[in-house]
């Protein structure tokens, strides 16, 4: 890795997007040159190995406080960069939930004294949330809004709604949106946390809450898990996310009384999984909704087990192994999990230009299966046991090697280092 007074990092031999074969020159924590380079301090062949622009994860749950059994911010920041993501958005639903500017600054601290990533905070919203406080406070977003409950959040009313939609347009603000619909009944199996959270729940709760939006709020719905509703926001209307674990993962694949497979959304059925795959060209981002809980929590009974998976490290990895199987395309898991993500946080992208952001993972060409032994979330265990995937073999953030062959260094925030702060402050930051 590179140290103090060490500023130019060259990656040799990188095979561009386009086809074209390329030195990329690396200094003060950008792109400064993508063609044939001089010598650097640090120098990385990358030939025969696929370079990712980093990931930028807009949906992560980083517990920590009462909840650091589960996950902190070092192990799951550590989990991130083992899995190519170097900038996540931390939710509010954390204990308590983040709905004051004190609440939001002592958030910050905490992550900053921990972070291996950049990283930005949501606030949450209900009915006494500080939603002025924190704003100025620096948040990214509010939400994830909780259109449905979940086992950190109740659904907030549609008074609520409406209020929080309208305050947040007039500050050309973002709203995160969790849409759901839940009707009562038995609750004891995957397939019954699928019927009782549907497909057709979900289009509604969508649908409600376009209609709400009478101002004109911007929106991005979280963890969309169907086509249907992918196909009930209009183009242009909101920006669209899906995690892997509704990709990748049926509730058929689970015995059904498995609470590892508990998620909200729920699993769909594998013919509602196929269905979302086909609308891949309509999904705006991929996030992973990482949402860790301990192997101990998600063995109680079915009914009892909160719902949740830990996800951020397997994320960009599952898709390159679609890439190696030529399921997808390269260009759109950059854009899908780096590109558009850093366009709808309001940062520069991480890329091959020159002014581009110096965040990029260095993938092999080969694949491995995924064990939970080999993963770094504090949860222990991962849904995609057995799985194949590809996993980087170095994260750099900023020009700096963060994860090399797993060994992680932590980014030095002193005054040598690139001048970039792990805290990305949303825009209306005043304080």
């Amino acid at each position: 890795m590179l140290e103090k007074g060490q500023e130019i990092l060259v990656l040799r031999d990188v095979l561009l997007p386009g086809g074209r074969v390329a030195d990329i020159t690396i200094s003060n924590g950008q792109v400064m040159h993508a063609g044939a380079a001089g010598k650097g301090d640090l120098e990385i062949s990358c030939r025969g190995k696929f370079v990712l622009p980093a990931g930028t994860d807009l949906h992560v749950h980083m517990r920590d406080g009462p909840q650091k059994a589960k996950e902190t911010w070092e192990s799951g920041t550590k989990s991130a960069i083992a899995g190519g993501v170097t900038v996540v958005v931390d939710q509010p639903n954390t204990i308590p939930p983040l709905t004051t500017s004190d609440l939001i600054r002592d958030r910050v601290m905490l992550a900053e004294s921990q972070a291996y990533t950049r990283f930005a905070i949501n606030g949450g919203v209900t009915s006494d949330a500080d939603l002025i406080g924190m704003w100025r406070a620096g948040i990214f977003a509010f939400g994830e809004t909780f259109a449905g409950p979940s086992s950190y959040g109740e659904a907030v009313s549609s008074s609520v709604l409406r209020y929080t939609m309208e305050q947040v347009a007039g500050w050309d603000g973002l709203m995160t949106i969790h849409a759901e619909q839940v009707t009562e009944g038995p609750d004891r199996t995957l397939a019954d946390h699928d019927h009782l959270r549907s497909v057709s729940g979900e289009v509604r709760a969508i649908q409600d809450v376009l209609t709400m939006n009478a101002h004109g709020c911007n929106l991005h719905f979280c963890h969309l898990s169907s086509a249907d509703a992918i196909r009930a926001i209009p183009g242009g209307g909101a920006s669209r996310e899906v995690t892997p674990h509704h990709l990748f993962l049926s509730y058929e694949l689970f015995d059904p009384e498995d609470a590892q497979g508990k998620v909200n959304p729920p699993l769909r059925s594998e013919k509602v999984r196929r269905e979302l795959f086909s609308c891949w060209d309509q999904i705006d981002i991929i996030g992973s909704d990482h949402a860790p809980h301990t192997r101990a929590e998600k063995g109680k009974e079915f009914e009892h087990a909160p719902s949740g998976i830990p996800g951020v490290e397997t994320m960009i990895p599952l898709l390159m192994g679609r890439v190696l199987e030529k399921k997808v395309s390269i260009a759109d898991v950059i854009a899908k999990t780096s590109f558009r993500p850093s366009e709808i946080l309001g940062i520069t992208k991480a890329g091959f230009s020159p002014g581009d952001r110096a965040d990029f993972a260095i993938y092999p060409d080969t694949l491995t299966r995924i064990s939970a032994d080999n993963l770094h979330s504090a949860a222990g265990w991962s849904p995609y046991e057995g799985m194949t995937a590809v996993f980087p073999e170095k994260t750099i953030l900023g020009g700096t090697v963060v994860f090399d062959s797993g060994e992680f260094f932590k980014p030095d925030l002193s005054e040598d280092y690139s001048g970039i702060r792990l805290w990305i402050q949303g825009r209306g930051y005043s304080l």
